[in-house]
């Protein structure tokens, strides 16, 4: 065991990345990685978790120790960081199947050379045979350096995008017992986080747990009125001219809201499956590489993507769950500037996701354990108070004294359910505001909706009594509200004695409610019998009064396109840092620039230099080598590789 000092480290932040200051816990990290400590690592997106292999990889490969293995399903990802590494002068390789057999020896020969620092590979060609003999052969002569497992919630049956090719790195500890190792992720709440360690054999491992907020996004969800309205009212008031990912549940939904934005003039493509594999390459390209593209997609897009400039996340349909909200709404602001999470959602959001949990071929306790997922995430969306401390209260951290504290982890969901339960009967001056949230920044009015519910689930008892039949939302409501319709009048149900009895509530009033007692349980939905309403056990508890229903007030979010932002417009020069007239005009001179180079090199123009150091490097306006020295973001061989023709490009505006 060699022990690598922090000054090591240090060198190689400034030297190779043009960093002068770690992130938060990432010193930590790395100088536990690099002197052979196994670790798991919890980091939001956009939180640095890729420098806390890639220094250790540096430092242990200059010791001698050889090349370290990174562990990922994304091609994308893979792609993006051996060039990102190769701009900073780091000996990096990459084995998928988007290269060729001939390809792919070469890479292999190079490694077992000792040629690569860092090799990205996918769970199944690292499990493979073959591809264990090579590692065989390198682990003999003391030159496999250290496993970086990335995306490690994919290991667990609990985790948003469990991969059972994962199950198999189990072979990792078995096969290599002395080879240090790491998983990484950004979203995993404490039963994953369990599952994790014990899948991967990394019960010893020390656990970096860093804080889940995102300080820079803004949460905001709404009910669904009309979405593609709403969405392209969003995008016209906060975001025209941005880079954005929308995400919907269905292929056919994402064709039509992509044209839809298209034909009001947005530069937007569609992502999912059943397009054509070259079509779907070209569209991510184009996302990655151009300015202000908005990506329609559903889930499948979106994993490895490093795109900083990302301005707002949209969900047009409801996510299964916080850890897939969590980690699709973090694509968001990466470079940490202010970005967007807006969700659109309503009742057949939860009606789709109770029949998927119900028609699944699962077990009951995976069933559960899915249902208690699903409604964490209604709990979120109806909040009336901070979305933020709903939705760090998940992961087992609590906002109000130090929003950066390290994350205690809660135990199941029903200690979520109680951190809830005890914030929302706080006071409403008690509690914490992160005036980061649509909750905080416009505190919703809220109305007792118990006696709509008893008035409802009344209703659903006395169809089911009368008839011996069950109906649908759309039906019971009528009812309720006394719409004598021809379907209502067909089946006698004017005679009831609920009919008319909530005629004081609104559609929209009963809808809120709907959804709550869905998400409580004491209402199911009968996918079976096309979607109609069922009681249930817990429907008792809310008859008799003994559960209260606390409801927002329904408000349309930006109902009006009046009113936009200052500045906005496509033909807007946005730089993340306020600069003089003279200083846009060097930053859009850059940017033209780094567009070249990135074409040149078929790279994303982030990969060569973030905007926030050509906006540093535009304030400075630099005229020699030396005042480009210690600009956050080049390295030493970026300096090399680009110093002159940054001072010529400056030089000329």
């Amino acid at each position: 065991m060699f022990a690598t000092s922090s000054q090591t480290c240090h060198a190689i932040l400034e030297e190779v990345f043009g960093y002068a200051q770690f992130r938060g816990p990432q010193q930590d990290i790395i100088e536990h990685v690099a002197n052979g400590g196994d670790a798991l690592v919890l980091m939001p997106t956009g939180g640095g978790k890729s420098l806390c292999y890639q220094i250790p990889a540096i430092a242990r490969q200059r010791a001698g120790w050889g090349v370290t293995l990174v562990i990922s399903p994304l091609i994308a990802l893979m792609h993006d960081q051996v060039g990102a590494l190769h701009e900073a002068g780091v000996s990096a390789a990459f084995l998928n199947s988007t290269l060729s057999a001939d390809a792919a020896y070469q890479v292999e020969q190079r490694m077992l050379r000792g040629d690569i620092t860092l090799l990205y590979a996918a769970p199944e060609r690292v499990t493979s045979s073959r591809f264990l003999a090579q590692l065989d052969s390198l682990f003999e002569r003391g030159q496999l350096s250290l496993f970086a497992i990335d995306e490690a919630h994919c290991v667990s049956q609990w985790g948003h995008d469990f991969r059972p090719e994962y199950r198999a790195l189990t072979v990792l500890h078995e096969r290599f017992p002395t080879v240090p190792r790491m998983a990484l992720t950004a979203t995993a709440d404490a039963l994953t986080q369990s599952d994790i360690l014990e899948r991967l054999q990394l019960e010893g491992a020390r656990a970096f747990v860093s804080s889940f907020d995102r300080p820079n996004i803004r949460y905001t969800i709404v009910e669904k009125r009309d979405s593609i309205q709403q969405l392209l009212r969003f995008i016209e008031r906060e975001h025209e001219g941005d880079a954005g990912i929308v995400y919907c549940q269905s292929r056919r939904k994402v064709e039509d809201v992509a044209q839809t934005l298209v034909e009001a003039g947005i530069n937007a493509l569609p992502y999912h499956a059943g397009l054509d594999s070259r079509m779907r390459q070209d569209h991510q390209d184009r996302f990655l590489r151009e300015e202000g593209v908005v990506m329609v997609a559903t889930i499948a897009f979106g994993m490895g993507i490093d795109k900083p400039d990302v301005r707002f996340v949209a969900h047009l349909d409801m996510p299964k769950n916080i850890e897939g909200y969590y980690q699709e709404t973090g694509r968001a602001g990466r470079d940490g500037l202010p970005a967007y999470a807006w969700m659109a959602y309503g009742l057949q959001d939860v009606v789709n996701q109770r029949r998927m949990i119900d028609e699944s071929p699962a077990g009951e306790e995976f069933k559960q354990g899915l249902r208690g997922k699903l409604d964490a995430l209604l709990g979120l969306a109806e909040a009336t108070d901070c979305r933020r401390v709903r939705l760090l209260a998940y992961f087992g951290e609590h906002l109000g004294h130090d929003p950066q504290a390290t994350a205690e982890p809660s135990q199941d969901m029903s200690t979520f359910q109680a951190g809830v339960e005890s914030t929302a009967a706080k006071p409403a001056a008690a509690r914490y505001r992160c005036m980061n949230c649509d909750n905080c920044l416009n505190p919703p009015e809220v109305w007792d909706g118990t006696d709509a519910a008893r008035k409802l689930l009344s209703t659903i008892y006395r169809i089911q009594q009368s008839s011996g039949m069950s109906f649908g939302a759309g039906h019971v409501m009528d009812i309720l509200r006394g719409k004598a319709t021809e379907k209502v009048i067909q089946h006698g149900h004017t005679e009831l004695s609920t009919f008319g009895i909530g005629s004081d509530f609104s559609e929209v009033q009963l809808r809120g409610v709907l959804r709550q007692l869905i998400a409580i349980g004491a209402v199911s939905v009968d996918a079976q019998a096309f979607n109609t309403l069922q009681l249930t056990e817990q429907s008792r508890a809310v008859l008799r009064g003994e559960v209260q229903v606390q409801l927002r007030e329904s408000v349309s979010a930006l109902s009006s396109r009046k009113g936009k932002r200052a500045g906005a417009g496509s033909a807007a020069i946005k730089a993340p840092i306020a600069l003089d007239g003279e200083g846009l005009v060097r930053y859009a001179a850059l940017k033209a620039w780094r567009g070249e180079v990135a074409r040149e090199h078929n790279l994303p123009a982030y990969v060569i230099f973030h905007d926030s150091t050509l906006a540093a490097i535009a304030k400075r306006a630099p005229q020699t080598l030396g005042d480009l020295q210690g600009i956050s973001g080049i390295g030493s061989k970026k300096l090399e590789a680009y110093a002159q023709e940054v001072l010529r490009v400056v030089s000329i505006r």
